[in-house]
């Protein structure tokens, strides 16, 4: 006999809070939502990634063009990872009460405009301007990623999840490259940079249709600025954290210096490399696609602080081959450079999200802080050493302050084989 209607009501409504109260633990691997959840993320790479570094190859060209050194030039990639940098942080904020998935799409939408823009500036300090203000905007995307991707995919496969999206950004930012010099050898830079944000866009779009509604997110409780800043001190009392952010501003300042600097170094006597050449360097990102992916297995069979000693200590011994003069041995070493660098990157940003249990917006976006103010701050600076001392001095520099990111990794990091704690 069937039960009276409002018996029937009860019950669907009953089931239905249940279903509500049931904990999300994300999308699993092979799912449809842990497909989309990737390649949108995949897509944000690229609209991010192509534009934040579209000029680092064209410097050479900008530096002549506009009749700056080649520090000076650099500071076209230091004002969008500055302004990216500044971001974050409020980026975060307003992705804790709006949403990731709609915060991310607002700022690839501000991102792509403003990068759209860049080409028609007539002066020097415009262009930096503009750069400043799409990285600021591009700052809402690698701020949320992995706190995006750690509330939707299932725990047990956030690290290798977090791989994959670093290995996309590797792609996003290597396509970028690779766009900008041969346009640019064939029509100047102005039109190198207005074909990757074009391409940006088309990313862009991508990102927006591709996003599942997020599951895992609960909006921050309002409280004003004092409860936004309550929410920084524990990723800010964390050693772990600490240590974290340490690898991001050391290990990225010195990635970005080595190719900011190695296409003035390839470009002059005896190597006369043109743009295109200098753009096809970027191909050594594909050994930081392998990397960044190959590091999670790693990480859990021999911890993920030794595989981070092990990815830095392999930047190192690529930075010391760079200083050969025979081509085939510095191209060689840029390959096993960058491998280095996208294995430690993709250890300690997915490190971040497992480590962070209460603030994790906000402790992956001090890590990029942390990791755009590196790429700001070194990639000029080494900028100095290089018209000063050349490349050597510069490499030897550089090779140093790996060394204190490994002793910072060292001290305050847990050994062994973490849970992420």
């Amino acid at each position: 006999m069937a039960p009276p209607a409002g018996t029937r009501t009860e019950t669907a409504a009953q089931a239905g809070t249940a279903a509500q109260q049931t904990p999300w633990t994300g999308h699993v691997h092979g799912s449809a939502g842990y497909g989309r959840v990737l390649a949108a993320l995949a897509c944000s790479g690229v609209a991010t990634f192509a534009q934040l570094y579209s000029v680092q190859g064209l410097l050479p060209l900008m530096s002549s063009e506009l009749g700056v050194s080649a520090a000076q030039a650099s500071l076209s990639i230091s004002a969008a990872t500055m302004g990216l940098a500044f971001a974050v942080l409020p980026w975060s904020f307003v992705a804790d009460r709006f949403g990731r998935v709609r915060t991310m799409g607002l700022a690839l939408v501000l991102a792509t405009a403003f990068g759209l823009l860049v080409p028609a500036t007539p002066t020097f300090g415009m262009l930096l301007a503009l750069r400043a203000l799409e990285g600021a905007a591009l700052g809402g995307v690698p701020a949320l990623a992995i706190a995006y991707l750690t509330e939707e995919i299932s725990t047990r496969h956030a690290a290798a999840a977090a791989g994959a999206y670093v290995a996309g950004t590797t792609l996003g930012g290597l396509f970028g490259r690779l766009l900008a010099g041969p346009v640019a050898d064939l029509a100047g830079w102005r039109m190198g940079t207005l074909a990757v944000s074009a391409c940006a866009a088309v990313a862009a779009v991508g990102f927006l249709l591709l996003a599942p509604a997020p599951r895992g997110f609960q909006p921050a409780a309002g409280g004003g600025f004092g409860a936004m800043l309550a929410r920084l001190r524990p990723p800010l009392r964390s050693r772990p954290l600490l240590a974290l952010y340490a690898q991001a501003f050391l290990l990225m300042g010195v990635f970005v210096s080595v190719y900011n600097y190695l296409g003035f170094r390839l470009e002059a006597p005896p190597y006369l490399f043109p743009a295109t050449a200098v753009a096809l360097l970027f191909l050594a990102y594909l050994a930081g696609t392998v990397s960044s992916r190959a590091v999670a297995g790693l990480a859990a069979r021999f911890g993920r602080r030794s595989v981070l000693l092990a990815s830095t200590a392999a930047m190192v011994a690529g930075l010391a081959v760079t200083m050969a003069a025979p081509l085939p041995l510095i191209l060689a070493g840029l390959v096993v450079f960058t491998a280095g660098f996208f294995g430690a990157h993709s250890i300690a940003s997915g490190w971040t999200g497992a480590i962070a249990t209460t603030g994790r917006a906000q402790a992956s976006s001090l890590y990029n802080l942390s990791y755009y103010s590196g790429s700001s701050v070194v990639g000029w600076s080494a900028g100095l050493v290089f018209q000063q001392f050349g490349w050597a001095a510069l490499a030897g520099v550089l090779a140093l302050l790996a060394a204190l990111a490994a002793a910072a990794a060292v001290v305050l990091l847990p050994a062994g084989r973490p849970a992420g704690r």
